[in-house]
């Protein structure tokens, strides 16, 4: 089947891309990937011997990046619906983080009892080109990552995850301020300035409220 224009288009600038051309002479296997190292050489996230977990791990930019921050000691686990060729020292499990034997093998590579230090949420629906219900879609993964957070994160433990901004992004910043004792956002260099995608920051969990 022949390329539409707009594929041609996209292709084009996507091999254009300085982060593309970075990422392939650096090995990593995505752009995606300097949106995160620009976030932690700011906010100092991963350290060595944190647990970590991933979700939308896929193609595993962000986890490739995540086992150098560790340096060897910690754990990582990834999730994503896609599958994802194996790594170095990365845990991964595929499946859809909606459904709850997903949630549950996830809970279970953790740990019973484990916390985790830091989760990364790089989620993103298949797009339908309806802003409206784009949106939806992508507030219910953000939600969802939020919930795990909530259930899996030791006291003073950290959450980022990609947010679009639109309807429930006011009310979710507002709800989150009330568990961690600063929330931000971040728009790295690396998403595209035409994205509508933000970063949202929640550092030091505040178990004891939640």
């Amino acid at each position: 089947m022949a390329r539409s224009k707009s594929s041609k288009r996209w292709l084009k600038e996507h091999f254009k891309d300085p982060y593309v051309q970075q990422a392939q002479s650096e090995g990593y296997r995505s752009r995606a990937v300097y949106k995160l190292k620009e976030i932690q050489e700011k906010d100092r996230l991963i350290k060595p011997g944190m647990i970590v977990v991933e979700l939308g791990a896929s193609p595993g930019g962000w986890s490739q990046y995540v086992a150098q921050c560790l340096k060897g000691s910690g754990k990582i686990i990834a999730l994503d619906i896609l599958p994802m060729d194996a790594l170095p020292e990365v845990t991964f499990i595929q499946g859809d983080f909606r459904e709850q034997t997903v949630l549950d093998e996830l809970n279970a590579t953790i740990g019973d009892n484990a916390l985790v230090d830091l989760v990364i949420s790089d989620m993103a629906p298949n797009t339908s080109g309806v802003k409206s219900v784009d949106q939806a879609k992508s507030m219910y993964l953000v939600e969802l990552a939020v919930e795990f957070a909530y259930q899996r994160l030791k006291d003073n433990g950290n959450l980022l995850t990609k947010i679009f901004h639109g309807p429930g992004f006011d009310t979710l910043m507002r709800s989150l301020r009330k568990d961690f004792e600063r929330v931000l956002t971040r728009k790295p260099d690396a998403s595209r300035a035409r994205s509508q995608e933000t970063y949202l920051l929640a550092k030091g969990f505040k178990r004891d409220n939640s």
